[in-house]
């Protein structure tokens, strides 16, 4: 099992730094609303990334690949939520400025916040099942439980997953001063939807 560990680090590491839309919503909400809400939003991905794994482990992700309508409907469904956050995003950054820096984190709930939409993102991107399932066999031993086995592998997932997270958003605070204006906050947060609509476009589309 400690062999199947070391190998899955190496190749989750290598998924875990490719840019992709976890790394936007992380490094956007680090440069737009500071470090709790960055560390909030990542943990919301990192909790979808180990309930997708626990799923693959036990086998309720694999309906994905054996249902075309189960994958079909989640998909659309992750994607409309994609393609509604990206444009809510270009419609905000739309608007005036009123001059003042929004608090880094709203009362009433934003961390809270923060952590479901880093959470349903995930949970809503059925690829990421569908990819614990590919690989999850290949790196579990036959004597290891299941279940266990893939949580450990999952675990590890999300240990890197938070590690990379956390360089993002300490490098990301060192420019943080000169982007809270106004205006490169609405650059920002055009660039992020976009980014958020073309993968839910992407999404949508994919044939499989």
């Amino acid at each position: 099992m400690t062999s199947a560990l070391w190998s899955f680090a190496v190749v989750a590491g290598l998924v875990t730094i490719v840019p992709g839309l976890d790394t936007a919503l992380v490094l956007r909400a680090a440069l737009t609303r500071g470090r709790r809400v960055a560390f909030a939003t990542a943990l919301g991905v990192n909790t979808g990334v180990l309930v997708w794994g626990a799923a693959a482990a036990a086998g309720l992700s694999a309906l994905l690949t054996a249902s075309q309508v189960a994958f079909t409907a989640l998909r659309y469904a992750g994607a409309a939520y994609l393609v509604w956050f990206g444009v809510s995003m270009i419609v905000k950054a739309r608007r005036p400025a009123q001059g003042v820096a929004e608090p880094a984190v709203r009362e009433g709930g934003g961390l809270v916040s923060a952590w479901g939409r880093g959470a349903l993102t995930n949970l809503l991107n059925p690829k990421i099942g569908v990819f614990y399932v590919a690989l999850l066999p290949q790196f579990l031993p036959q004597e290891a439980p299941p279940l266990v086995g893939g949580l450990l592998l999952a675990l590890v997932h999300n240990v890197e997953g938070l590690a990379w997270f956390t360089l993002l958003i300490f490098g990301a605070g060192a420019a943080r001063s000169w982007l809270e204006r106004p205006v490169a906050r609405r650059v920002i947060d055009r660039v992020t939807g976009t980014v958020l609509v073309a993968f839910g476009l992407r999404l949508a589309l994919s044939p499989q």
